[in-house]
């Protein structure tokens, strides 16, 4: 009798655990604000954290967009609900669930419409589903304390084939039908033209070997598109917001690459470097910011060859310079033009519209969508502010601590006048990070 009881009990207790469980993680759950408007101490500039909790919040990849349609949220990753996504409004500070059941790779908020897109793996299979959530839905029944299930606000639009080895990097097409996404090797491979010489692993990373590719699925209907195939590693798969079937992508090594940037378009024609580099560039982390143009580092953060300078034994540049190793080849130094370039995908012409006098330069770089400015971190984690036209330069932020668990990634909202980066500013051990919006100071607007 007291084995049935306690086997009773226990069965309860597990059943009580799962339901508290389900609705601790059900989609649409709400956080109280953490809102805190702070100064920063060196530049004055007001700060606003949209979280200031250590729950290991991290903001989307400045390749895509962060804000809703409507201007009023910004999507973001966080740990409050371990593998699930994150909104917070701008105003109120509220935090909502977004996602429920996971997501793998990034995160696509919607430009043109209240929807979220991501993908997530199919149990242990290859496949892929590539899944959508209606936002404007979710939020007004979360408003109104009347939450449904999860399926009432998320749809399967459609499953990869295992065979593609889909995953990671996933970008919404301007026209919001299609979503690219990156394949595997073996895929690649076999639609990868005959006779192309496969690139090996460059750089001491050991990353960079092909071949990559890309396809797509239409999120109405779920049919798969193949879109090219390269001799090397695919990332940072990114759109242009404006023009319908315009792929961005790198050739992704961890570091300096042979030839970063790539452009193609969605039926495979076009395929080309966006920006021919030299041996002698460090390109990286390019973002598209205006209908016509890509934003990127020129990176100018290594020693001059030993050759050149001496640096004395047992000096470690490393952690605080990191790309030091002599693998990489002579790119990085400023002995050469560096900073932060614009490259017009049309014309092809490139600009450096600024660099930092010192230091590591500009690292993470973006731009606001109608031209005006351009916006860029540095290794000391220093958000720096550029004004196209007339080249004024400005430190705008710093203080976000250099042993956070990861950068800035500033990026422009849609309308220019702000910038969303994640900081370690408020965090006790140095490393956790909150989502911050920084204003493009009034006197510049």
């Amino acid at each position: 009798m007291k084995v049935q009881l306690k086997t009773t009990l226990a069965l309860f207790c597990l059943t009580v655990f799962l339901f508290v469980s389900s609705l601790s993680a059900q989609i649409g759950r709400r956080f109280p604000s953490e809102k805190k408007v702070i100064k920063d101490s060196v530049t004055g500039t007001e700060l606003t954290f949209l979280t200031s909790q250590p729950h290991g919040d991290s903001k989307i990849y400045p390749t895509h967009n962060q804000w809703t349609s409507d201007g009023e949220w910004v999507i973001f990753r966080s740990h409050r609900v371990e593998g699930e996504a994150m909104a917070v409004n701008e105003k109120s500070g509220e935090i909502v669930q977004v996602t429920e059941g996971g997501y793998s790779g990034m995160l696509n908020v919607a430009r043109n419409s209240m929807k979220l897109y991501f993908m997530r793996k199919v149990s242990e299979s290859k496949e892929v589903e590539i899944v959508v959530v209606n936002l404007e839905k979710l939020f007004d029944d979360s408003s109104n304390r009347n939450l449904k299930s999860a399926d009432a606000y998320q749809k399967v639009c459609g499953v990869t084939p295992g065979e593609l080895g889909a995953g990671g990097d996933m970008a919404l097409d301007a026209d919001e039908e299609w979503a690219w996404f990156r394949v595997g090797k073996e895929a690649a491979q076999k639609h990868l033209a005959k006779g192309i010489k496969i690139e090996e692993d460059f750089g001491p990373r050991n990353m960079g070997a092909g071949p990559g590719g890309i396809a797509g699925m239409n999120l109405n209907t779920g049919e798969i598109k193949y879109v090219t195939s390269v001799p090397f590693q695919v990332g940072h798969i990114q759109t242009n917001p404006w023009v319908s079937g315009q792929i961005i992508f790198c050739w992704e090594t961890g570091g300096k690459s042979p030839q970063r940037t790539w452009i193609v378009n969605a039926d495979g024609s076009g395929l080309r470097p966006l920006y021919p580099e030299s041996k002698y560039e460090w390109v990286t982390h390019e973002a598209v910011i205006t209908p016509n143009e890509v934003a990127f580092a020129i990176m100018g953060h290594r020693q001059i060859p030993e050759s050149t300078v001496k640096v004395s034994a047992g000096t470690d540049v490393k952690g605080a310079n990191p790309g030091q190793d002599s693998e990489w080849g002579p790119s990085g130094t400023r002995e050469k033009p560096t900073g932060l370039g614009i490259v017009n995908i049309n014309t092809r012409e490139m600009t450096i519209v600024g660099q930092t006098p010192s230091g590591s330069g500009l690292w993470h770089v973006h731009g606001s969508p109608d031209g005006r400015f351009a916006v860029g971190d540095d290794f000391s984690r220093s958000i720096y502010l550029i004004n196209r036209k007339t080249r004024e330069m400005m430190l705008l932020s710093t203080g976000h601590k250099q042993t956070a668990a990861d950068h800035p990634h500033p990026t422009f909202s849609p309308d220019g006048t702000k910038i969303e980066i994640q900081s370690a500013m408020l965090s006790k051990d140095g490393r956790s990070l909150n989502i911050c919006i920084i204003p493009v100071p009034k006197k510049w607007l």
